[in-house]
């Protein structure tokens, strides 16, 4: 089994939904490693902005972001031009062509690759 675990809440709300959203993504991402299956972690839309906020070594998150930090598969190159995500130190994904954009993710290739895609 695999699974592909996208991260799309805005850390820059501050909300506690935001923070739940990424913090129960780096859980899945965390169980799936444990269990042995493979699992593939991406930044889309608004979401380009977590690496950089989880980074911080004060950030509640930031003990589980390095656990699997391995499993990043990179960030949405056309929703980090848009939303500002810092993309330093990470493959940029641009496998899906959308128009007067740098590229997007295409999980309609993950799809055909076997993965299953939850959004988070």
């Amino acid at each position: 089994m695999k699974t592909a675990i996208s991260i799309l809440s805005d850390p820059k709300g501050g909300s506690e939904e935001s923070l739940g959203r990424v913090f129960n993504a780096l859980a899945a991402a965390y169980d799936f490693k444990n269990a042995g299956q493979e699992v593939s972690i991406l930044f889309q839309g608004a979401g380009t902005r977590w690496p950089e906020v989880l980074q911080a070594e004060d950030h509640p998150a930031h003990e589980l972001f390095k656990a699997v930090e391995d499993k990043i598969q990179g960030i949405s190159c056309g929703c980090a031009d848009v939303f500002g995500g810092d993309t330093t130190g990470y493959d940029l994904i641009k496998d899906n062509s959308i128009p007067n954009t740098s590229g997007l993710a295409s999980l309609s290739k993950l799809q055909e690759q076997g993965f299953n895609v939850l959004t988070f």
